[in-house]
């Protein structure tokens, strides 16, 4: 196992497309790390040119105290799980595992040992003489897991290794993964777009766009206290309101309306600044009867999230969403009030963060 350190970490595409732009990270040992972020951010480019299947423009990698950014792929000891897995078609599941250790050209009995051990501990002791065309998705993916943990790699890298997978087997499949992860104790990059991937298994993330490294923290500090308005957006299966307000003294006026400074930025504001003012759905709670220190408004939208309701109300031509528990949702046209929760609430000036 070993920490994975990147310094000024740049990749330029020809034509000037910077896809890595100086990135400054490190990922200390054993650590289950995630970078999330939208299309075309650069994660899965960083994630390759770890791997040293990208050539790095400028900066370096260093994997476990070694600088790495000259080093071939297979002189890296990191070990790759991609999207599609990369199966051998050809091969059965004992050969498919057992690859990386032909190619450094361990014996045949000690190789084919190896992959029954492990194929055995993620349960495909029955699957061992199929061949990848014979086998479903989940177990398709546990075979390139067993891939990578007969390599004994210092590092394992996924490149969204759950996409192909239907909903109910993504949820299995990340539960497995993470417990494997922790088991093991390897030092883990796992890129993602999928924002509930990420929250669920990461030890701490990095959220990117357009080649930079916009907050970097764990999944709480992540989706509770977002760095700046690009991650407060992107961050959430509902997304953050986001409200333009400007500051007057003790108080906030958002939409219209009258709300307390929340705690985290108390005292850090001039009067008359303009401001974000952004709070979760699931911080903002909605009440039939007028409240104090609330947004109100009618009630134009209403979704089903299962156990509860998210409620879009049009208040002053502003959208604001607050969640209801289900069996208290309103009708469509009710008036209602969200009250934000002052200690979950958050303000951004120029994008960034306002937090003493």
């Amino acid at each position: 196992m070993a920490a994975i350190e990147l310094r000024g970490l740049t990749k330029v595409y020809p034509g000037g497309v910077r896809a890595l732009d100086a990135l400054d990270l490190v990922i200390p040992d054993g650590e289950f790390f995630a970078l999330l972020g939208p299309s075309g951010c650069g994660k899965t480019t960083l994630l390759r040119t770890i791997a040293g299947l990208e050539t790095a423009t400028g900066g370096s990698v260093v994997i476990g105290e070694r600088d790495v950014t000259g080093v071939q792929p297979g002189g890296r000891d990191v070990a790759m799980v991609f999207q599609d897995y990369a199966l051998f078609p050809h091969m059965d599941v004992t050969d498919n595992i057992a690859y990386p250790l032909r190619i450094k050209k361990v014996a045949k009995t000690t190789r084919q040992a190896k992959a029954a051990e492990v194929g055995a501990r993620l349960g495909l002791e029955h699957l061992m003489d199929r061949r990848p065309g014979q086998l479903s998705g989940g177990q398709q993916q546990r075979v390139a897991l067993a891939r990578v943990m007969a390599t004994q790699a210092q590092a394992f890298l996924f490149d969204e290794p759950l996409s192909n997978l239907d909903a109910r087997l993504r949820l299995e499949a990340r539960t497995f993964l993470k417990k494997l992860q922790r088991e093991l104790g390897v030092t883990t990059v796992f890129v993602t777009h999928d924002q509930a991937e990420a929250l669920a298994m990461a030890d701490r993330m990095a959220v990117m766009e357009a080649g930079h490294i916009r907050q970097i923290g764990t999944p709480a500090e992540v989706f509770q206290r977002p760095a700046n308005t690009f991650v407060a957006g992107f961050i959430g299966s509902t997304p953050m309101n986001l409200l333009d307000g400007v500051a007057h003294g003790g108080t906030l006026e958002v939409a219209g309306c009258a709300l307390p400074v929340p705690t985290s930025a108390e005292g850090l504001l001039a009067d008359g600044e303009k401001i974000v003012y952004g709070v979760r759905p699931e911080y903002n709670a909605y009440a039939a009867e007028p409240a104090a220190d609330a947004l109100g408004g009618k009630v134009v939208i209403m979704e089903n999230l299962g156990a509860s309701h998210l409620v879009t109300l049009d208040v002053n031509d502003v959208m604001v969403q607050a969640i209801v528990p289900e069996g208290r949702e309103p009708a469509i046209g009710d008036q209602g009030w969200a009250v934000p929760r002052r200690d979950r609430a958050l303000v951004y000036r120029d994008g960034e963060l306002v937090a003493g």
